[in-house]
């Protein structure tokens, strides 16, 4: 396969009151030559999607709410260009030179390629014991019922063919967290393939995550049941 050049790829940042990151988030994109950014904003109350717009990335504003929700209308965006689709979070926790492994991933045929921060060489600074147990539990549930091999579960920073994306964005769900977990239980359900690549995770480098360790790892938990029931019924 030929490779890619930085115009075949799309950059999809799900945002929510991230004025103080997003300009940085998107300025260490462009500065390595990833001009294909496309922010999907949750309503914020600040002056996200103005700084957003300012640095040179295409904004729309979200219908519903939610991380999960504003992913599900990117994926189904006409201003999806190229033949790759990436998404990342808006904190700065994530580094966008990690994104050329995500990529070569890709262009070695498979279909999906997540980052990890439990292979060898990866880590994260940013989770709590808790947060580690659970991510940790919820992994073994989908490697069981699944037959997969994953090591990481809870974590946005991911890159798609857009063929592939294509077959599974009409099958996802989930308004929050979880779209995450969604994803990677249904691309194995649809046969595609996946790959997992180490990724560092940085501490967010402004404010507090919107993330809710209880109400949303209860939220994990009920995807992998209902996953778990809608293929038995099926």
């Amino acid at each position: 396969m030929k490779k890619p050049t930085n115009s075949d790829i799309t950059v999809i940042i799900p945002t929510l009151n991230e004025e103080k990151s997003i300009a940085e988030v998107i300025g260490e994109l462009d500065q390595i030559g990833y001009n294909n950014i496309l922010v999907v904003d949750g309503n914020s109350r600040d002056k996200t999607v103005e700084i957003a717009q300012k640095s040179g990335a295409k904004v729309f504003i979200q219908n519903g709410s939610g991380k999960g929700a504003a992913l599900r209308e990117a994926f189904n965006n006409h201003a999806l260009y190229g033949d790759f689709v990436v998404i990342m979070d808006a904190d700065g926790s994530m580094d966008s030179k990690e994104i050329p492994s995500l990529i070569k991933a890709l262009n070695s045929g498979v279909d999906l390629a997540k980052g990890s921060r439990f292979l060898k060489y990866a880590h994260s600074e940013d989770m709590n014991l808790i947060r580690r147990i659970g991510n940790h539990f919820f992994v073994s549930l989908v490697n069981f019922f699944w037959s997969t091999n994953y090591t990481d579960l809870c974590y946005g920073f991911g890159a798609f063919r857009k063929t592939a994306l294509k077959k599974l964005y009409p099958y996802l769900r989930s308004k929050n967290f979880e779209i995450e977990t969604e994803i990677f239980i249904k691309a194995k359900k649809l046969g595609l393939t996946i790959v997992e690549v180490p990724s560092i995770e940085y501490r967010r480098r402004h404010g507090k995550s919107n993330l809710n360790a209880l109400r949303d790892g209860l939220r994990i938990l009920r995807t992998i049941f209902s996953e778990l029931l809608d293929q038995y019924r099926t």
